[in-house]
């Protein structure tokens, strides 16, 4: 079984930057694409960035493109996202998840999922 844990979560400013961190561990992980999602209450889950297994790929919904940036050490079986330029509408709790096959954008194509990490960014 792969278990996978998000934190670096918190309160913010506008304009602020935080960078979460997705801790995986079980299976061999590093052969796993990584997705994060983010959710506010009564809204669909939904795609942020996500980053190929070797890391080469990189994918981001079209509201963060500039300002969040995807990474990975396999060797610590990590993955990172560092937002920089948060904004309020960032506000979400913030979920990492792991694929294998499938849409990157598509949140049904994740296997493994973590509890999320709560992001809030006052104005």
């Amino acid at each position: 079984q792969v278990q996978v844990v998000e934190s670096g979560g918190g309160l913010v400013q506008a304009g602020g930057s935080l960078r979460l961190s997705c801790a995986a561990s079980g299976r061999t992980v590093s052969r796993y694409a990584v997705g994060w999602f983010r959710q506010t209450p009564g809204k669909e889950r939904e795609f942020v960035a996500g980053i190929s297994w070797t890391g080469d790929s990189t994918y981001y919904t079209d509201s963060v493109k500039g300002r969040f940036t995807i990474s990975r050490d396999n060797a610590k079986n990590t993955v990172y996202l560092q937002m920089n330029s948060l904004k309020p509408e960032d506000t979400a709790v913030y979920h990492c998840a792991l694929k294998d096959s499938g849409s990157y954008y598509n949140k049904d194509s994740y296997l493994y999922w973590g509890q999320g990490t709560q992001v809030t960014v006052s104005s």
